[in-house]
């Protein structure tokens, strides 16, 4: 990627500075993505003199947020940190951050989508984090093969999806419709876009006492229609592919439609090349619902305590490089990452690109994540989360093999994640919910 963004330098040259500092960000993304920020960072270092930034992949999130809590003990840690969803009351209450607000007060936070914030502000409206990398849950599907089964119009519906599943398996398709299962997309997503809760107390935004209620809402019936549809040859899941890796078996032609996150667009358009056409769609309702915004997926930037003034001033210039409109279209472009400002939304509209294959994803799920919302879609802030996703395909996992039924397996979740809410509530239990 080439510097060639005037705007983002134009914002470092008028930043206050100290004098030069060396500083880490780590992230937890692979594969095109990190292909993505690493060129974000070499174009950072390339635009200015003052600053240098080294970005360093942990291979995931869940290990990049296991390795930083450790660093910062050892006071070892990097100045930026990427976090997914999952892990944001944990840190806002970790004390190992600072609210990105606090230290960048001269930023214009509410340009931020709203979409794109939510999940990581507190409940007075504040940002702790930058918004990075933020996508949301698309409808993908292999137009060629649905075609040749006699599908010509893109499903929007569940009900519509399973009637061109089962055109597909009828044509000798033997993947219609493929799944991992995984809690951000079967609970997440669908319960966000449907305006169900996934505990009380709206997500737990209004109170550390929450409890889990996804066992009792519609998200219990759609997780037992999976399996159902399953048990029929309509669905399949991630262990019944040849791949083994539900998205790769999508990628290569070898199941025909999925929901993956939108940051999977490029990946899944440079695969299919010229052999298949790809589409891309909100994710599907159920006919009778009233659609509601997705929660936005990926992760965001925090600020760590405890470093020197000339750090932090470096921080705050890559950050203010990153939320340049010109380095959101290009990171857009490159992994189908949605835009976090309406700056550089505003951006990708202006370029004459908007409708093309190039920033699809930004047009769809800036819009999914801008339907109607609730309290119950605002997202999730609640106490270890992280372990509760494990939990909950753990315990799913033995409906997909039969071992339970699906509905024995979502109250065994909400009942073990009810024990770890508790923990988490007994634990910072002279803290006040951000």
């Amino acid at each position: 990627m080439k510097p060639t963004l005037l705007a983002a330098a134009g914002l470092l040259a008028l930043a206050p500075q100290l004098h030069a500092a060396d500083i880490e960000f780590w992230y937890g993304n692979t594969g095109n993505v990190e292909v993505a920020i690493q060129n974000q960072c070499a174009a950072f270092n390339d635009a200015q003199t003052d600053h240098t930034v080294t970005c360093v992949g942990q291979g995931s999130y869940e290990v990049s947020m296991q390795k930083a809590i450790a660093a910062y003990r050892a006071k070892q840690h990097p100045v930026l940190i990427q976090f997914f969803d999952a892990g944001t009351l944990d840190l806002m209450l970790s004390d190992a951050v600072v609210p990105v607000e606090d230290i960048m007060p001269e930023v214009d936070w509410d340009d931020y989508i709203g979409g794109a914030r939510s999940y990581y502000e507190t409940s007075t409206g504040k940002l702790y984090a930058q918004p990075y990398n933020s996508s949301t849950l698309l409808f993908y599907t292999n137009k060629t093969q649905l075609e040749a089964a006699g599908v010509t119009e893109t499903p929007e519906t569940w009900e519509q999806i399973i009637a061109a599943a089962q055109k597909l398996k009828d044509a000798g398709h033997a993947c219609p419709f493929v799944t991992d299962g995984d809690t951000w997309r079967v609970l997440e997503q669908f319960s966000a876009r449907h305006a169900l809760p996934i505990a009380t107390q709206h997500n737990g935004f209004d109170g550390m006492d929450a409890e889990y209620a996804f066992n009792t809402t519609f998200a219990a019936q759609h997780l037992a229609n999976l399996v159902e549809w399953r048990n029929e040859g309509l669905v399949r899941i991630a262990a019944d592919t040849k791949a083994g890796n539900y998205t790769a078996a999508f990628n290569a032609g070898e199941c025909a439609m999925m929901e993956q996150s939108s940051g999977s667009y490029a990946a899944a358009k440079e695969a299919f090349g010229d052999t298949y056409e790809l589409t891309a769609a909100m994710a599907p309702m159920y006919e009778g619902h009233e659609r509601h915004n997705t929660f936005v997926g990926g992760a965001s930037i925090y600020v760590m305590k405890g470093h020197a003034d000339d750090e932090i001033a470096a921080a705050k210039a890559f950050l203010d490089f990153l939320r340049a409109p010109e380095q959101q279209m290009a990171f857009t472009a490159a992994t189908g990452y949605v835009p976090v400002t309406n700056e550089g939304l505003a951006a990708i509209q202006a370029s004459g690109e908007a409708d093309t294959p190039k920033y699809l994803t930004a047009k769809i799920g800036v819009e999914s994540m801008n339907q109607p919302s609730t309290p119950d879609t605002r997202g999730i802030r609640l106490g270890f989360y992280v372990q509760f996703r494990e939990i909950f395909m753990e315990e799913t996992q033995k409906a997909w093999s039969g071992d339970q039924p699906m509905q024995v397996a979502l109250d065994n979740a909400a009942r073990r994640g009810d024990e770890l809410l508790r923990r988490f509530q007994q634990t910072y239990r002279n803290a006040d919910l951000p």
